[in-house]
């Protein structure tokens, strides 16, 4: 009875009746045939042989002392009816339990193969090159083996704009990214679905790479121009005295990138660090004073006076101006009569108290003078401001009148 003994582990693992029960039929087999044999068999158990003495008069009977169980799946050379002659060959193979897992659904399968590759052909269980077994295919079978099969399908994977399909038997993405060597997305980065996301067949992943990073952006300030009135410089003329400078401003820019292309820029600090320098124009002002010019005293034929002729330069001034008294140098009083025809002179050309023709004015008398009033400078007296305003500064002819 070697081939029982050495069968009892494998037997432990087999049967469902418990281990003393069992130690106990075949010690109690063994007396039985031991006592009273009247037949020699050969029994071969999962191709292990051994003759055995026995009195059992049925396959079945002997199968039974032997403490064997015979299933709808196992395999026995003989019926359990037959009878038992003496010399008789008995085959019996026990099929192991096999669970299949796949894709999460477990079935139970009953096999007598002894690798794990030879139950799939077996089974008509066909795997693809991108499936995942969870055990080596020369894998030996045993009873209550648990195999995992993963069926793989494909994956659409858009990464940064680059489109490539995929095979995986993973069941998230984040699973997916890290079994194709992808980089996980970044703080910034859009991805969908999510990364737990759980994955079916034809899906499509996007994931849009998004990087942000400064720009600092140096621009020009525009100077701009002043002028400035210049009386040393003869009227029309320009000069520059100092050269415009630009000033400089930094601009700092936020850019946000998306798969390498740019969808905004946002201004998030701007600072002058150099004002602009203006540039400064002089303006003359200067005007030529006309030059005295006689005549001769004989009378114009357009109705003039006679006397000598100057051109001069003329303005207009009234009695109650800003620090006028309202009396002339000469004493008179321009406040009583704000129609009186007076100017002012420069003594040294026109004497005081001359009396005077003025083109545009009429006959009046040089009764007055004026710090300002020097050359050929005339002054002439109106009744109101506004009509000094709007008179301005003229080049008119003056005539003395002899």
């Amino acid at each position: 009875m070697n081939f029982i003994k050495k069968r009892l582990p494998t037997l432990m693992k087999k049967y469902v009746l418990p281990i003393a029960g069992v130690l106990a039929l075949v010690a109690f087999s063994v007396y039985i045939i031991s006592e009273s044999a009247n037949s020699t068999v050969t029994v071969t158990v999962d191709g292990q042989s051994e003759e055995v003495d026995t009195k059992a008069t049925t396959v079945g009977q002997l199968l039974d002392e032997l403490g064997l169980e015979v299933s709808e799946y196992d395999f026995l050379s003989m019926g359990l009816e037959e009878e038992l002659t003496d010399g008789v060959e008995i085959e019996y193979e026990q099929a192991n339990n096999l669970y299949i897992t796949i894709d999460g659904e477990t079935k139970t399968y009953h096999t007598r193969e002894a690798v794990l590759k030879d139950f799939l052909a077996e089974n008509n269980i066909h795997l693809s090159e991108h499936d995942r077994l969870s055990h080596a295919k020369d894998q030996e079978i045993f009873n209550s083996l648990h195999v995992v099969i993963n069926k793989a399908f494909e994956v659409t994977i858009i990464d940064g704009g680059e489109e490539k399909t995929v095979w995986t038997t993973r069941a998230n993405l984040e699973e997916l990214l890290k079994e194709h060597k992808i980089d996980l997305p970044k703080k910034l980065d859009k991805i969908k679905p999510k990364l737990d996301t759980e994955l079916v067949d034809d899906e499509t992943v996007t994931i849009t790479r998004v990087e942000s990073e400064t720009e600092v952006v140096e621009e020009a300030l525009a100077f701009g121009t002043e002028t400035k009135n210049d009386g040393s410089m003869k009227k029309g003329t320009k000069k520059t005295v100092t050269e415009g400078k630009e000033g400089k401003k930094i601009k700092e820019f936020e850019i946000i990138y998306e798969n390498g292309k740019e969808v905004e820029r946002k201004l998030i600090n701007e600072e002058v660090v150099e004002n602009p320098v203006s540039k400064v124009v002089a303006i003359g002002t200067k005007v030529d004073e006309p030059e005295l010019v006689p005549v001769s005293s004989s009378k114009k034929s357009d109705g003039q006076p006679k006397g000598k002729e100057y051109q001069m330069r003329a303005t207009a001034y009234t009695a109650d101006c800003n620090g006028c008294s309202g009396i002339t140098s000469t004493g008179i009083n321009l406040n009583a009569d704000r129609n009186a025809k007076v100017i002012a002179v420069d003594p040294s050309v026109i004497p005081l108290g001359s009396k005077v023709w003025v083109e545009g004015y009429g006959y009046a008398v040089a009764g007055d003078t004026g710090g300002a009033i020097k050359g050929n400078r005339i002054d002439l007296h109106v009744p109101t401001k506004s009509e000094a305003y709007q008179y301005g500064v003229r080049n008119v002819k003056v005539i003395i009148v002899e």
